[in-house]
């Protein structure tokens, strides 16, 4: 019998055990409808063996990953090619997550994994609101003809949830019937207090890593100068610790852009921290 220790690639911290976690971590390696720079597909597995590399411990938030509760149940395995049947199967294991009464933290993948996961959540909240980290707008109709691509995401969870239950974060590109239906629909965030009229609702939060400045993250799909530093999204997390968020994902990092690392690690922090307000 082999004695080990084998190396684990989970990620750092988990609870092993699915029925007694609170939250769920998925991987979704889906990036069929990326419209510039495929690869985010590879993600997920590149930040489980990245979160290795942090420490346990926040000292922003004064919290261990263990405090969080998380189960890896690790990668969903998709059909490649066939777009309609992989948002299918996320939604099918996001349901079932909360039908065990737990809630989901996704890590993708491209942006479009997100409409499942808020269709699926839709069903167990009513009330429910997304916050949207972005360089995009992520509010088109269609991209190319094509209406399921991670260029319309956002305008498809509006047809959920309804456009006054979304705010934006970090936007800077789109085009500009996008950025009139943000003006008409009061979505674009600037301040902390800009996201309050959603204190009362059930909080999806998404994270598109191209929020994050090509200086430090660029290693995505759709690379944008001129966003956030680190230290302003976690700023916008702190903020979030007073709203009740029933789910999450990370998305869009393609490690393969960044042969340095850098990306896929500042991808897994963002991830530590944001579970730390969950």
């Amino acid at each position: 019998m082999l004695r080990g220790p084998f190396l684990d690639r989970n990620w750092m911290g988990q609870n092993p055990d699915y029925t007694s976690s609170d939250i769920v971590m998925l991987g979704l390696p889906f990036d069929g409808t990326v419209s510039y720079r495929p690869g985010s597909r590879f993600a997920p597995e590149q930040i489980r063996l990245a979160s290795w590399g942090l420490e346990e411990y926040s000292p922003k938030f004064d919290k261990f990953l263990e405090d969080v509760n998380f189960h890896d149940a690790g990668d969903l395995e998709f059909p490649l090619g066939n777009t309609y049947k992989s948002l299918e199967l996320i939604r099918q294991n996001v349901e079932d997550i909360y039908k065990d009464g737990k809630r989901v933290f996704a890590i993708g993948g491209e942006h479009l994994v997100t409409l499942p996961e808020i269709e699926a959540v839709s069903k167990f909240h009513k009330d429910l609101a997304i916050i949207h980290f972005d360089a995009h707008t992520d509010l088109r109709e269609e991209y190319l003809g094509e209406e399921m691509s991670h260029s319309a995401v956002i305008r498809h969870c509006a047809k959920i949830v309804g456009a006054k239950n979304i705010r934006q974060i970090g936007i800077r590109s789109g085009m500009k019937d996008e950025w009139e239906f943000m003006k008409v629909n009061g979505t674009l965030a600037h301040k902390y207090s800009d996201l309050d009229a959603l204190k009362d609702k059930k909080v999806f939060v998404t994270v598109d890593l191209d929020v994050l400045d090509t200086s430090i993250m660029p290693g995505t799909g759709t690379p944008e100068v001129g966003g956030l530093q680190f230290n302003e999204l976690v700023g916008w997390f702190e903020y979030l610790k007073k709203f009740d968020i029933v789910g999450a994902d990370v998305v869009e990092l393609a490690p393969d852009y960044d042969a340095s690392g850098a990306s896929t690690a500042v991808a897994t922090k963002v991830i530590r921290e944001l579970l730390m307000v969950m």
